[in-house]
């Protein structure tokens, strides 16, 4: 296995053996669930109360220029874009010459099964990616993108990324099935 597998290995078997797994009956009232008031959430567009929306389709996802403190609690759906758009979507678009994502003009999923198409789809393209990636490419900053440390840190830091907010989701999925 090259280095690139093995470093790819390590968030693809979270995502097949835990984090999928645990995604698997997300349906459309536990996707948009807010646990308290105040959250931020994917909306229909137009409906947002969070102090800014971003989103180009008919459904947009909250936030602010500066996060706000302390940070709202965020609904299942706001972590999934997040996960789609701000951790895998722009690294795809930068480093594996996908097409770039923007926050601000992304079409945002109004359903829990629009959701997890995208996420499944960023998800391959970049496990894929990363296992193309020689021991160079590895050591070198990349090319394209605003990431200026070693290509083998950006690997690193999403993988921790994924595995931190699907632990977050999955807790959310936790005291969905609890409450009341």
């Amino acid at each position: 296995m090259t280095r690139s597998e093995r470093i790819a290995d390590q968030l693809d078997r979270h995502w097949r053996k835990n984090l999928r797994p645990r995604l698997d009956g997300l349906a459309d009232d536990e996707y948009f669930w807010e646990p308290v008031r105040g959250c931020w959430s994917v909306r229909p567009h137009g409906t947002s109360a969070a102090p800014l929306s971003a989103g180009s389709g008919a459904w947009t996802m909250d936030y602010a220029s500066a996060d706000p403190v302390p940070p709202p609690v965020t609904t299942i759906a706001w972590r999934l874009a997040h996960i789609i758009v701000s951790c895998l979507g722009y690294r795809v678009g930068w480093h594996f010459g996908g097409q770039d994502i923007d926050f601000q003009t992304f079409p945002y999923a109004g359903t829990a099964d629009e959701a997890l198409k995208q996420l499944d789809e960023m998800y391959g393209r970049w496990n894929a990616g990363v296992r193309e990636l020689s021991d160079a490419d590895l050591d070198s900053p990349p090319a394209v993108g605003p990431e200026r440390s070693p290509m083998e840190g950006i690997v690193l830091h999403v993988n921790r990324e994924l595995i931190h907010h699907g632990a977050e989701i999955s807790l959310l999925r936790d005291l969905y099935r609890w409450q009341g």
